[in-house]
């Protein structure tokens, strides 16, 4: 009789024209979500992704200003633009083809970042932002190499030989490193691995001076949203290249985990 009565209404249902959601979250299972959202919903998205990323990076909530959040969509923006671009051009192409180098990089990756007792999830998404996974044969004007870009002075301090620079395991075990000792340097700092993360293109002592400078004890809840916040403050190298830094990684990393919330038919790099 039950079963005769759920026929019914279904047929009822179906000659009025309505339709029965399935139980759950529908976004979730919709792989162009993030593209459909409206600007409120991207906000919501995003803050929670965020400070989900940041307490797997660290055992702890960070408290991001909504400013900082708004910076880390403004990156993710600029990477679903690229998505399906056809673009190979590095800097410009196609976001899909960047997170599938992602998936060839992510076992070495991951193992030399755990090794090291670092979050993989800086291991992954470093490199996201340096080089798209590539590993760059040439020099840029600064001089950096490889998928990780050190500069030869620093690899020097990490044991890479100029060879080295170019194999991405002895390069990615000295990223490590490097991110762990930028780590200690900023121990008691509510957002020591962010402020690691930023030295990585910034280089730790001038990172030591910005916060010295321009985070207050009202701010140091969030120094690395101060000094997002204040970069008009902050010399012409911050402006135009350092404060873009920390929220596109977490903008790679946001995509790079919840891939299907972008049309990208692939698991989390985590999980390779």
């Amino acid at each position: 009789m039950k079963s005769r009565r759920m026929i019914w209404l279904g047929l009822a249902l179906f000659v009025c024209g309505v339709t029965i959601t399935p139980r759950g979250n529908p976004r979730l299972q919709d792989p162009t979500v993030y593209q459909q959202m409206n600007q409120a919903e991207r906000a919501t998205f995003v803050s929670g992704q965020a400070r989900r990323i940041a307490k797997e990076i660290s055992g702890r909530e960070y408290n991001f200003t909504p400013a900082f959040e708004a910076a880390i969509r403004n990156r993710i923006e600029s990477y679903v633009k690229r998505i399906g671009n056809g673009n190979n051009q590095l800097g410009k192409s196609d976001a899909r083809l960047i997170f599938e180098r992602g998936q060839t990089q992510a076992p070495i990756l991951s193992s030399a970042f755990k090794a090291r007792n670092v979050s993989q999830l800086i291991g992954l998404y470093i490199p996201a932002v340096e080089s798209e996974y590539v590993n760059l044969q040439s020099a840029n004007a600064a001089g950096a190499i490889g998928m990780f870009q050190f500069l030869p002075k620093t690899g020097e301090k990490y044991g890479l030989t100029e060879s080295d620079l170019l194999d991405v395991q002895k390069s990615a075990d000295a990223a490590a490193r490097y991110i762990a000792d930028a780590t200690r340097k900023f121990e008691g700092d509510p957002m020591k691995e962010a402020l690691a993360i930023l030295s990585y293109n910034r280089g730790v002592n001038n990172v030591e001076r910005d916060i010295a400078t321009f985070v207050t004890p009202r701010t140091r809840q969030c120094s690395i949203c101060a000094l997002t916040d204040q970069s008009y403050r902050l010399d012409a190298n911050f402006q135009q290249e350092n404060v873009y830094y920390v929220p596109s990684f977490f903008a790679a990393a946001i995509i790079g985990e919840n891939p299907q919330a972008f049309g990208l038919q692939t698991q989390p790099l985590s999980s390779f």
